[in-house]
């Protein structure tokens, strides 16, 4: 069956979320007089990716909410004990540092042209609505998509075939009509592979660890690419080009 509709991740797949971060980190701690506390800005930004690794695991694991762990990322990160408010103030300091570095990858606007008139398009995200919605609108892409689906609300989160199962049922299609193009080559890649979804690995540099799912994803390294692989789909017996 042809493939009729594309749902997308939006973090390092749509927005570049590891320039933002890095950028909106950087300005946050140096306006908070915090860097003096490491021996350089890539030690700092380095303790701040992993604490915002590690708390996010426990979001996703589904063992916090999201507004705890945006907490908890910022007591473990500083040292210290924070009521919600204080931990609150914090990160909408650093929010502000990080909104001002928002952008698309320049590969974005040029594929979700060419495939306006051809393909259905949806958003899946492990984040919540809160924060994905507002992002989409800032950035200018909220009307390209006709769902904006997300883990916190759906109560399910990648890889489980469940999240890629609601975005198909949120567009009425089954999951052999529909792509999923994401970044993570095993919560997107492996994940919208098993849940029968054409699995598209937009590989934008990152040191993932190698995995071989048994039905791999195509990886592709820009969105140009994404046309032609969505016209050649076979679906079934076609080659992976994942690795």
């Amino acid at each position: 069956m042809p493939i009729k509709a594309v749902v997308w991740d939006v973090d390092d797949t749509l927005f570049d979320y590891t320039t933002a971060d890095r950028e909106g980190a950087r300005a946050h701690l140096l306006a908070e007089g915090l860097m003096d506390g490491y021996a350089s800005a890539e030690e700092a930004l380095e303790r701040w990716r992993e604490v915002t690794r590690e708390q996010w695991a426990r979001f996703a694991a589904r063992e916090v909410d999201y507004e705890t762990q945006r907490r908890d990322r910022t007591r473990v990160f500083l040292g210290r004990e924070m009521t919600d408010a204080e931990a609150d103030d914090w990160d909408r300091r650093y929010v502000t540092h990080y909104e001002s570095a928002w952008s698309l990858f320049p590969d974005v606007l040029p594929v979700l042209d060419a495939l306006a008139a051809s393909h259905r398009h949806a958003v899946l995200s492990n984040s919540s609505l809160h924060v994905q919605d507002r992002k989409l609108r800032v950035l200018g892409v909220h009307d390209r998509f006709e769902a904006i689906l997300c883990a916190a609300e759906l109560g399910v989160s990648k890889p489980e075939a469940g999240a890629f199962l609601a975005a198909c049922d949120a567009l009425a299609l089954p999951p052999d009509q529909v792509a999923y193009v994401g970044d993570h080559p095993e919560i997107d890649g492996r994940g919208a592979a098993e849940a029968g979804l054409l699995s598209v690995w937009i590989d934008r540099g990152k040191e993932w660890v190698a995995v071989e799912p048994p039905v791999g994803p195509r990886r592709i390294a820009s969105l140009a690419e994404l046309p032609a692989v969505l016209a050649a789909d076979t679906r079934f017996g076609a080659p992976s080009t994942f690795g």
